[in-house]
């Protein structure tokens, strides 16, 4: 593993149907497009479905480096603008539930994966299950997603406050999703963010907003990111320009950079 530092982002929602996976994907390729290396790790372990969205044929996943049949390199599949993709396996009731030796061999998986990373994002499954919050605990930054209808807005504050109250987080990134522009995002932002600083005390930033494109819907349906199937849609600049904001973002130094920190701490807020 690189000694550099790796930006662990994970992307998630309290409620699911928001176009969490999407994010995940787009930003993803976006910052590939600019020439940075990422990894796009899929998180929700019993239902993946990255690798479906982008089209990719695969034969083995995670499931076979958690139980070490395989390890991570020879799993990783290769998505638009060289972007990694590390598929999860889907309809697998085990994988829902990790325990302590499946991310043991996760941790010695990454720990000897040589590629060089600038990014690894993770998209996790929606809600508060002990994975999801482990997964967003060992993180070093989070991007919580909600859309304007009352169920995602407070199934999003529930997270932010279990995150908060059980794991001390104190630092949120917003992504308003499938709203009509960018005005109704930063108000869907503005209402949570208010009920955030004054109940919970944290600080919630905003990323930004995807509204609602055809474009993207064509996309899913071609099984291709909607930045590399139309480069021009509303969507895809809506990506690309919260890609730039991450780009931004301080890049971690050390070992708190690599990436077996991040599985060591997911172990360890596990255990």
């Amino acid at each position: 593993m690189s000694s550099t530092g790796v930006q662990v982002i994970a992307v998630t929602s309290g409620k699911g149907g928001v176009g969490k996976t999407n994010t995940s994907i787009n930003i993803a390729a976006s910052l590939a497009k600019q020439g940075h290396k990422v990894m796009l790790m899929d998180a929700d372990l019993g239902l993946a479905n990255v690798d479906v969205n982008l089209g990719l044929q695969c034969s083995f996943n995670m499931a076979h480096v958690m139980s070490g049949e395989k390890t991570l390199s020879e799993i990783v599949l290769t998505g638009p603008f060289d972007m990694q993709v590390v598929p999860a396996a889907s309809g697998i009731y085990e994988m829902a539930g990790l325990q302590n030796e499946q991310l043991q061999h996760l941790i010695q998986a990454f720990s000897e994966y040589n590629g060089k990373l600038d990014y690894l994002i993770i998209d996790t499954a929606a809600g508060i299950s002990d994975n999801v919050l482990a997964f967003l605990n060992a993180a070093h930054q989070m991007i919580v997603i909600a859309c304007d209808e009352p169920s995602s807005i407070t199934d999003a504050y529930a997270l932010i406050k279990v995150m908060s109250q059980r794991y001390g987080a104190t630092r949120f990134h917003f992504l308003a999703s499938m709203v009509k522009n960018e005005k109704e995002g930063r108000a869907l932002y503005t209402k949570i963010e208010r009920v955030v600083d004054h109940y919970l005390g944290a600080t919630m930033l905003y990323l930004g907003s995807t509204p609602h494109d055809d474009q993207l819907r064509i996309a899913n349906k071609q099984q291709k990111a909607v930045v590399q199937a139309a480069p021009m849609a509303n969507s895809s600049r809506a990506y690309m320009q919260m890609a730039a904001i991450v780009e931004r973002w301080e890049a971690p130094t050390g070992l708190s950079g690599q990436v077996e920190f991040f599985v060591d701490r997911l172990l360890q807020r596990k255990a």
